[in-house]
């Protein structure tokens, strides 16, 4: 391939209904402002599925979609959301080919990536984007069948709205979520992100009873079936200590935060980079707020590292909570060693506005 390649600018225009686009541009034709000449254009047309065709691809599908999540842990959405994107453009034109019978699993299945494509623009640092890819899952749901996905979506809100610091808005999306959810493992998160809230204004008893209320309800979820793509975090072995170990901290109890973090970091596998940045992050926040210094810098050293393959918007917004509080030991060799790690770890944020602060 020669540097010529390497730079030719692409699109791809994908329609509702399963019809797409792709263009590769000459970029030396276009001096002096002129629209650059086309050097391949390629018009797709959506499949025509006979009966069985459509759910006989979904298996395949639903793996993709797994596989999806993988790579979400251990590369940044540059790379997992075009994926998405394409994953959910490709289902959501096989739903207007499929079957009646098939058609709603296909745009449930679409809503799924679609969701995912949401969370990798929030870790991106886009609010906005963010926002439009969630409700774009909710009506893809609801038009196969779930409504489940509306409510879930406000529990999206909810966190967008935990990390500009709007404990308003956090506590009362959350509550509207576990009014609309009938699941109780949707009721069991919006308890928790209800916590989150709390937390924020250091209202101690309310936090503890929404953190008790969530630990109840998900204690009681019923395992999925495997039908549909579980919605939430699935890589993290413990949320319920996670959610609680980050209200105690935000209560001014990082002590608790500690021992209830404990070592959940280790039960993380490896490959999950961006659960156990994301778990390493409130941990070593906690450690450092109780002296603990060492133990701090050495998990802020891991999740710097991280960070610049995940390229998370809501793991730097920790990175930088964390970074100020190790610079309160500025004499400290451990720490002078540390922070620079973790400047090199927040410079790489490569998407501009809208990262949580």
């Amino acid at each position: 391939m020669t540097e010529a390649d390497v730079g030719t600018p692409w699109t791809l225009r994908m329609q509702a209904g399963g019809e797409s686009d792709f263009v590769a541009f000459d970029p030396a034709s276009s001096g002096g402002g002129a629209m650059p000449a086309t050097i391949v254009s390629w018009s797709l047309a959506p499949p025509l599925l006979e009966s069985g065709e459509t759910n006989s691809a979904l298996p395949y599908f639903r793996n993709v979609f797994d596989e999806f999540r993988r790579l979400g842990q251990l590369f940044g959405p540059s790379v997992v959301a075009q994926l998405c994107i394409a994953a959910t453009s490709a289902l959501r034109g096989m739903a207007h080919q499929a079957q009646p019978a098939h058609r709603d699993v296909v745009l449930r299945l679409a809503s799924r990536f679609a969701e995912y494509t949401g969370w990798m623009a929030q870790e991106a640092g886009s609010d906005a984007a963010s926002l439009w890819w969630t409700e774009q899952a909710v009506q893809l749901a609801a038009d196969g069948g779930d409504d489940e996905l509306a409510a879930y979506a406000l529990i999206r809100r909810a966190e967008l709205a935990l990390y500009t610091g709007d404990s308003v808005a956090t506590v009362q999306l959350a509550r509207r979520a576990a009014q609309q959810a009938r699941s109780v493992r949707i009721r069991g998160l919006a308890a928790q992100r209800e916590a989150q809230g709390h937390a924020l204004v250091g209202d101690r008893d309310a936090c503890r009873r929404a953190l008790d209320r969530g630990a109840e309800l998900t204690a009681g979820a019923v395992a999925a079936d495997g039908t549909d793509p579980v919605l939430g975090s699935i890589h993290l072995p413990d949320l319920t200590a996670f959610v609680a170990g980050w209200c105690m901290h935000d209560l001014g109890s990082p002590a608790e935060a500690v021992t209830l973090l404990g070592d959940g970091l280790e039960a993380i596998p490896p490959e999950s980079r961006r659960a156990r940045a994301r778990y390493g992050a409130r941990l070593a926040l906690a450690l450092a707020n109780v002296g603990e210094i060492e133990q701090a810098c050495a998990i802020a050293e891991l999740v710097a590292s991280h960070v610049a393959l995940i390229d998370s918007a809501t793991i730097r917004a920790d990175l930088l909570r964390l970074s100020r509080a190790l610079n309160r030991w500025p004499k400290n060799p451990t720490v002078r060693r540390t922070l620079p790690l973790l400047a090199i770890g927040l410079h790489t944020h490569r998407t501009g506005p809208g990262t949580p602060a």
